[in-house]
């Protein structure tokens, strides 16, 4: 039986995930005649830097010693900088069909990760969870992207996609920790504010280049596709995801990653470019078996009680 701590982290996870799925269509359809990835890229850095500056402002100061900042500075590397922008320039030359297939493997470099810097125990159990994430994850996508003809991507792309997951996942594993000892809000706007630094240098020329900024060009779509891409996939669900860290493990929150593109074929069958099936109800069941699975698998904490019980 979960905790209420960690039913909490377990629908934080579920939130950002849900997010970040609209994203994807959202941030296709932008890229990039009426805004460059570069330029989108640090509109999302920049805009949840402040974001999360003013929100600090309204909670209790934490002190964060150096050794730390160091630390965030990596995390925010991984997490924002290096990650948001190797996956929006991969999905700008990929589909977003590669996109989310290669996004499966994820939970497998969190896995790995996890076991070598967290001590983490690679059980049975959770090797088999994740693989079903992996099968049921990838079924699903491969049933849409056929029932829709499917959008075929470069191999350029989609190797920048994979770089994305694997750089994502050291920051999934670096950050747990921190998200013990400060507040999400925290974390975040030293790790905004890091990206923001390094990556505007380089990327604020595209900004000023993007239509989508100029009057008359946008209309409602593109203005309002912008604001989601910034508030709804960018402030919020970076705000859950070291909430959900505090609560549950990193292996179990990578599994999320698996729920994007279950919702990504939900939202194409209600605008109507995909077909409801039995195949599809299938894979998200097993999707969410191997999510299940991950949850009941033995944590370091476990395995080091059974031991001291053993003595």
């Amino acid at each position: 039986m979960l905790s209420k701590e960690k039913r909490k982290g377990h629908g934080f996870i579920l939130v950002a995930n849900v997010l970040f799925a609209v994203n994807m269509p959202i941030s296709k359809y932008l890229l990039p005649s009426h805004v460059t990835p570069e330029a989108l890229t640090i509109m999302r850095m920049a805009f949840a830097c402040v974001m999360f500056w003013i929100t600090s402002l309204f909670m209790k100061q934490e002190k964060v010693p150096l050794k730390d900042l160091g630390l965030l500075f990596l995390c925010g590397m991984c997490g924002i900088a290096f990650n948001q922008s190797l996956f929006i320039i991969g999905l700008n030359r990929t589909s977003p069909v590669d996109a989310s297939i290669i996004a499966t493997t994820g939970p497998i470099f969190v896995m790995l990760l996890a076991a070598v810097i967290l001590k983490e125990p690679i059980t049975r159990m959770k090797t088999f969870g994740v693989l079903m994430g992996v099968a049921g994850g990838t079924s699903l996508i491969l049933s849409s992207a056929q029932a829709g003809g499917g959008q075929s991507g470069s191999m350029d792309g989609d190797l920048l996609i994979v770089t994305s997951g694997f750089i994502y996942s050291i920051y999934v594993v670096l950050s747990k920790p921190l998200s013990v000892r400060y507040s999400s809000v925290t974390i975040m706007k030293w790790m905004f504010l890091f990206s923001t630094v390094v990556l505007l240098p380089f990327t604020y020329t595209f900004v000023l280049e993007s239509p989508a900024l100029y009057p008359g060009h946008s209309g409602w779509e593109v203005s309002g596709g912008l604001f989601y891409v910034l508030f709804g996939a960018t402030f919020i669900p970076y705000l859950l995801i070291p909430m959900s860290l505090r609560r549950i493990r990193p292996t179990t929150v990578s599994m999320y990653n698996y729920i994007q593109p279950i919702v990504a074929s939900f939202i194409a069958v209600i605008v109507g470019q995909d077909r409801f099936t039995v195949g599809k109800c299938l894979s998200a069941a097993v999707v969410f078996l191997g999510v299940y699975l991950v949850t009941q698998s033995k944590s370091r904490e476990d395995v080091e009680r059974e031991r001291m019980k053993e003595k």
